[in-house]
């Protein structure tokens, strides 16, 4: 590896590192935020849902633990992809007055939010051995294949959006709510069985979907997609990546104008 390399490699550290203490400084609770987020979403929707798709009587259920991995899936998506799209703008100082390559700034921010993510493996550990459930092994590799598969769908969004924002700031308002209907179009709440057949393949159509709920059918009910279904994913997701980086070549040589 070149010194270049293991140079960029320290830089992206430090912002990542500087961006996680910075967002939490002068918390009284710190970096318990980072928990207690998701944790406070799932409480609510766990209290107002689990009678809805678990009714009394099934026997022992494991909607609350669906539903915690979805949520805490869902946020890494969510956190990743907006601090992606801001990083730019909220290093405006960096971008204009000091020469360091773009990417590594995108990167740095999206790493911040896999931070809080591992943060949060914790919290499904911890609920998972309460209930006194383990998935497969196998079943387990998957949500970490798919974890990656996150991580690569968040930096395709910041590598897309990120020199946009600096000169479109609507893009933030635009996206708090296509966020919002990202979460409620994909089986996070719901399981997808409760929604008529007909829509099922143009949800998982969505990778986020996709992922949610064939990471819940692994872990609970050791189902896995069939190979047709794994390859067109693959090449959503990855045919997206190539795109990000075609349009993040076309846009960031005007950043330090726009900004």
């Amino acid at each position: 590896m070149t010194k270049h390399h293991e140079n960029y490699k320290e830089l992206i550290w430090i912002l990542a590192k500087t961006d996680f203490k910075l967002r939490y400084h002068g918390s009284v609770l710190g970096y318990l935020w980072a928990l207690l987020k998701p944790l406070l979403t799932f409480a609510i929707l766990n209290f107002v849902f689990s009678s809805m798709f678990n009714p009394r009587g099934t026997g022992i259920s494991t909607y609350s633990l669906q539903l915690l991995v979805g949520l805490i899936m869902f946020y890494f998506f969510a956190e990743g992809t907006t601090a992606g799209m801001a990083s730019l703008l909220s290093k405006a100082q960096l971008v204009t007055k000091i020469y360091v390559p773009r990417w590594t700034i995108i990167l740095a921010s999206t790493l911040n939010a896999t931070l809080i993510f591992l943060m949060n493996l914790a919290v499904i550990v911890f609920f998972f051995a309460i209930k006194g459930f383990m998935p497969s092994i196998s079943a387990i590799l998957m949500f970490f294949v798919f974890s990656i598969f996150i991580y690569i769908l968040i930096l395709s969004f910041a590598l897309i959006t990120a020199p946009l924002y600096v000169k479109f700031r609507d893009l933030a308002m635009i996206w708090e709510v296509i966020i919002m209907i990202i979460m409620y179009a994909s089986p996070i709440i719901y399981p997808l069985v409760t929604l008529p057949a007909k829509y099922h393949q143009v949800l998982l159509l969505n990778p986020l979907s996709f992922i949610i709920h064939f990471t819940k059918e692994s872990m609970f009910d050791n189902h896995f997609a069939s190979f047709g279904q794994y390859a067109l994913f693959f090449a959503i997701v990855l045919g997206s990546f190539v795109l990000s980086i075609f349009s993040y070549r076309k846009f960031i040589p005007r950043v330090a104008e726009d900004i």
